[in-house]
């Protein structure tokens, strides 16, 4: 069993959500209100009663996503083959709580671990499948990359003082040349595409599963218009061997879009671990493998 993780962090918890529930959509004001047992960094979510969601930014960063969300999934659902949440009301700041807010739907389905995933393989066609249909989507004044969505769909770029600053404090134990060899070759593959939609978060938490397959991705938070490299990062932090190699070969994408993913995918991965390598050493073991991955991935196809 799954247990709830403490509620209030950020400042909200499920006292606060009642109220705001009860002064701004009192026909709801009976329903419970509970938090969601796998929470998300960006947002809190709750659940109420059980067909719907209460989403609400933790910090001021994260508040662009509730008009970009609130504006464009009703617009991107009907092209993607798997659902994505529905917007049911817009909530206002108030109560104490400074910012706007979201109820949306609930959709069934457990993040995407993979004890749960009955083919591993199968599972990365589909999330590449998902991928090409959001690329397929009219990109006509959607929001283009930038702070909004943390540089993702822009060059990898922007965070490059920060990547070296990692290279720098993980010098010896990590393989840092090969490392920074990944990274430049992720700079100087500049990217000239014609902007298409990203998720800007493909990650499985992001993912849900029922009956072993893909049934919905959520999180928009981090999506734009741009280049898509930034959505290829899950075939390092999810896929491995045959898996990996089905999700290449069905989500496409030329040899530079590989570079910039291998870029995104090492500057996680390396900030993340400059944070935990001394701290949490299981957590800081598969980030090792990961980096190891995307090298030998470098080595492989530059």
């Amino acid at each position: 069993m799954v247990s709830t993780p403490p509620d209030g962090r950020a400042g909200i918890d499920a006292a606060l959500v009642k109220r705001l529930i009860a002064a701004q959509f009192p026909q709801w004001s009976h329903l419970p209100v509970t938090p969601v047992e796998v929470d998300g960094w960006d947002n809190r979510t709750y659940r109420l009663g059980a067909e719907m969601t209460v989403r609400l930014p933790t910090a001021p960063g994260y508040v662009p996503a509730v008009d970009k969300e609130d504006r464009w999934l009703p617009r991107l659902a009907p092209s993607l083959p798997v659902a994505v949440p529905t917007i049911v009301a817009r909530g206002a700041p108030g109560d104490g709580y400074p910012f706007p807010w979201s109820v949306r739907g609930w959709i069934e389905g457990e993040t995407a671990a993979r004890a749960r995933i009955d083919d591993m393989t199968r599972f990365a066609v589909s999330v590449a499948e998902f991928i090409l249909a959001l690329q397929r989507c009219d990109a006509t004044g959607g929001p283009q990359a930038g702070e909004h969505s943390w540089y993702r769909g822009a060059s990898p770029a922007h965070y490059d003082d920060e990547t070296r600053r990692c290279l720098a404090a993980l010098e010896g134990r990590v393989d840092t040349g090969r490392a920074a060899a990944v990274w430049e070759a992720a700079l100087a593959a500049e990217w000239h595409g014609a902007p298409v939609w990203f998720h800007g978060d493909i990650a499985p938490g992001n993912l849900l599963v029922a009956d072993g397959k893909l049934v919905a991705v959520i999180d928009f938070g981090t999506s734009g218009v741009g280049d898509p490299a930034c959505d290829l990062v899950i075939a390092w932090g999810m896929f491995e061997g045959e898996s990996r190699e089905a999700f290449r070969h069905a989500v496409g994408q030329d040899e530079g879009t590989w570079a910039r993913a291998r870029g995104w995918a090492l500057w996680k991965a390396l900030l993340v671990l400059t944070q935990h390598i001394d701290t949490d050493p299981e957590r800081a073991a598969g980030l090792r493998r990961e980096i190891d991955e995307i090298l030998a991935d470098h080595d492989r196809f530059a």
